[in-house]
């Protein structure tokens, strides 16, 4: 017997940095996502194959049972090493997924691919929450780590506000359906950030101004999700990226990269890599190309709408 499971990917448009501090975040799930598929199997193991959208196999291993049990700590971190330590954490929480069983066979296959960063790491955790019956944000925390948005997006089919509530998540589902979702684009990057800089810098500046910098982060948030006309999104989109820019002592993206542009260009999650959000009046197709990027989707292509 076959079981499957599924998650949505995510992107996270305001509150970057600042939701680990309770700030609001508005995040949007993806039409991508990750599914895993869990067969009966046996001799006390788990026979794991993962997938990419293309169907190559990226990853393929056996886990014994008592590597999840006793999580056999390695100096080199890998991908079984990882995998093992999500299931070790899962054993701790339920232990009747390997208490209860002779083995697993179990694929797991991405629709997007893996670089792009719409939450591989956070799509498999929140199957193998459902899979193992346990809470996705406590398997979080005891993990990976982080704030856990994306975790919400995961398991919600709208669009989302997310907020940290003494170290509890607070997941509001929210409306947003502007008119101007035609003139909404994402640009992948092609580029994996290493934010330790900008973390430094964004744990530099908030000391002693928290409360104003959430503050004025959740009154941006407001504005972006209540903004009834294209320019008003725009300018909101604007001021969230100055305020950032200033946090954490970087240039926009628009500034660094592409000063010549006719439009509102977005970080999305950290700073500098994987995808922008881009508001433009003409398709930015060709000026994109044109710099090298080959991989822009509509809000259509990309975003989860029920």
């Amino acid at each position: 017997m076959k079981t499957t499971f599924y998650s949505n990917g995510k992107l996270l448009i305001t509150g970057e940095y600042l939701v680990l501090d309770g700030a609001r975040a508005f995040a949007l799930p993806t039409k991508f996502g990750q599914n895993l598929i869990v067969e009966n199997g046996s001799n006390q193991e788990i026979q794991w194959k993962s997938y990419d959208f293309d169907e190559h196999l990226w990853y393929e291993d056996t886990i014994s049972f008592s590597e999840i049990i006793n999580n056999t700590d390695s100096k080199i971190e890998s991908v079984k090493t990882t995998l093992i330590n999500i299931l070790h954490e899962a054993y701790l929480l339920n232990p009747d997924f390997i208490n209860n069983s002779d083995g697993y066979i179990i694929s797991t296959q991405l629709t997007f691919p893996k670089n792009w960063g719409l939450g591989t790491s956070s799509t498999l955790l929140n199957n193998i929450a459902q899979w193992t019956n346990i809470d996705a944000f406590t398997l979080l925390k005891n993990s990976f780590g982080g704030s856990g948005y994306d975790i919400a997006c995961a398991q919600n089919n709208t669009p989302i506000v997310y907020r940290l509530q003494e170290n509890l998540p607070i997941v509001e589902t929210v409306e947003f359906h502007p008119d101007f979702t035609k003139n909404i684009y994402f640009v992948y990057l092609n580029k994996k950030q290493n934010s330790k800089a900008a973390i430094n810098a964004y744990y530099n500046n908030r000391n002693g101004n928290l409360e104003k910098i959430i503050l004025d982060n959740n009154k941006i948030t407001d504005s972006i999700l209540n903004a009834q006309t294209e320019k008003e999104f725009a300018l909101a989109l604007e001021k969230h990226e100055l305020h950032l820019s200033n946090i954490l002592e970087m240039q926009t993206i628009k500034e660094a990269s592409f000063s010549d542009f006719n439009g509102v260009i977005k970080s999305l999650g950290a700073w500098g890599g994987d995808f922008v959000m881009v508001i433009s009046k003409e398709d930015p197709t060709i000026y994109f190309s044109s710099k090298g990027y080959k991989t822009i989707l509509s809000y259509d292509e990309m975003i989860l709408q029920k």
